[in-house]
């Protein structure tokens, strides 16, 4: 069982592909970035300050670089790259031995040493002038259809580039399955590199991140990152779609609808007889007894009515689980299927809500109708609360819950989804449960029995179903089977 990454650009753009180093770390995190407006602003200030006036030159010219590109930039200054260390002091050193055993050629190797050591600390890493497209094939697909990414990048400056690497900002919920999001070149002023690569789509909106340009000196001693903005983005809404009848329990609301009830009246269930009254229809009259003892009675049918329901989907950090790394997360497992749950229920007259359990909110209150059906199935495929990656903000459980309890309709159920990971879920599905609702437990199984560690991870999970079913709340499972399967299953299970 893994774990799928948190939103964090630099846990998916592999740099080391084409020898591109990590901007984020090092020296490049600790220099402050800068837009070109906060540059043009600090231009008038540079008299006053303590600043080398060959950067304040690099500052200019890059701002005059920037007017013909379209793309909005974010750059740091230009660092060191330590390619070239040690090559002075092993330049002296072969210098002064060439001296003291009068040996000319190396005083000589000193010399040539000596001389690169100057070259290098001579250049500088411009600030790229670059125009960045980028094109998608597909703004609204499926899921799971491939979207191929072009990206093309123009040296609109009046210096050449010898040394660029480029990396893209994919969506961290979207996977590359063909092509490296990156590419290493060389421009001249005029010229352009173009590089594509294939996504598969996934649930949710999708925006790219700035693409990231690191630009080196001819020696390879100094670097700089620049951030380019070429705003791309794909909405991939997956269709909802019926996963079969929901087992539900109790009494709701007095609306008719189809969960059985104690009360007689309109129904498909025989409920109990009763005396004849005047006006009762004659197909309700039970004619066997009549023919038996002469008696009229009427036939009463179990009353159904709607149900109040409420989807809680578990996406908390630790709920992004897969069986393996490109295995879907149990979060997706858990959308996907609660998709099929609010399709089902809405089509079976059922009031229908929508949460998740995550440190960002989302709420769906209870509804029904073809516009409900609409905001559900944007709720379930766009809300920041169920995206593919998880959330980098702490979660509150006491916190949640208290928020929980106060929307949630005194009549309502609840349908929870989670892979029971941890002992949170169990408490969370108890502590509902204790309120008065109702609650079932919908558990997609992402546990494997490879590892020892993986064999008491799945242990301790069977170990949380059995004491919520011990504790009468009802919990299925499913894995390989599928949720509509599953559902079936359990069916005949709690009806016998």
């Amino acid at each position: 069982m893994v774990r799928a990454p948190r939103r964090d650009r630099r846990d998916r753009a592999d740099r080391g592909g084409c020898g591109v180093s990590d901007p984020s770390s090092g020296a490049a995190a600790s220099e402050p970035a800068s837009t070109d407006g906060e540059a043009t602003g600090r231009d008038g200030d540079a008299v006053g300050r303590d600043r080398d006036a060959t950067e304040t030159e690099s500052a200019d010219a890059t701002e005059t670089e920037s007017a013909g590109a379209p793309s909005d930039r974010e750059h740091r200054r230009a660092i060191e790259t330590e390619r070239w260390l040690g090559v002075a002091g092993a330049a002296l050193a072969l210098v002064g031995l060439g001296v003291l055993v009068r040996q000319s050629s190396l005083v000589l190797a000193g010399a040539v040493g000596a001389g690169y050591a100057v070259y290098a600390r001579a250049g500088d890493a411009s600030a790229p002038a670059l125009a960045v497209t980028r094109t998608v094939s597909d703004e609204a697909p499926e899921p799971g259809d491939e979207v191929s990414v072009t990206v093309r990048a123009e040296n609109v400056g009046e210096e050449a580039l010898p040394d660029l690497r480029l990396v893209d900002g994919v969506p961290p919920g979207l996977a590359v399955v063909d092509g490296p999001a990156r590419v290493a070149t060389a421009l001249r002023p005029g010229t352009a590199v173009t590089f594509e690569y294939t996504v598969r789509a996934a649930r949710g909106d999708h925006e790219w991140e700035p693409l990231t340009a690191i630009t080196r000196d001819a020696a390879g001693a100094r670097e700089r990152t620049t951030a380019l903005d070429a705003p791309t983005a794909i909405a991939c809404t997956p269709e909802l779609s019926a996963g079969g009848d929901l087992p539900l329990r109790g009494l709701t609301t007095v609306h008719h609808g189809r969960v059985p009830t104690d009360v007689g009246g309109a129904g498909v269930e025989f409920h109990a007889t009763r005396e004849y009254r005047r006006g009762d229809p004659l197909k309700r009259i039970d004619w066997n007894r009549r023919a038996r003892t002469g008696e009229l009675s009427t036939v009463e049918l179990r009353e159904e009515r709607s149900a109040t329901v409420v989807l809680v989907v578990d996406a908390r950090e630790s709920a992004y689980v897969a069986a393996d790394p490109d295995a879907e997360t149990a979060v997706e497992a858990s959308v996907a299927a609660a998709g099929q749950a609010f399709s089902a229920l809405l089509d079976g007259g059922d009031r229908v809500g929508i949460a998740a359990l995550s440190p960002i909110d989302c709420w769906l209150p209870p509804g029904s109708g073809t516009v409900h059906a609409a905001r559900g199935r944007e709720t379930l495929a766009t809300d920041p609360a169920l995206a593919p990656t998880p959330s980098d903000d702490r979660f509150y459980r006491s916190l949640w819950l208290r928020r929980f309890r106060r929307r949630l309709p005194a009549d309502a159920q609840v349908l929870f989804f989670t892979p029971l990971v941890d002992e949170t879920a169990t408490a969370i599905a108890r502590r509902v449960d204790a309120h008065g609702h109702l609650v079932t437990v919908l558990s997609p199984d992402p546990t494997t029995a490879e590892t020892a560690g993986e064999r008491l991870t799945a242990f301790e999970r069977r170990q949380r179903l059995r004491a919520l079913r011990a504790g009468g709340i009802r919990a299925l499972e499913w894995g390989d089977d599928s949720f509509p399967a599953a559902v079936a299953a359990a069916t005949r299970r709690w009806s016998r």
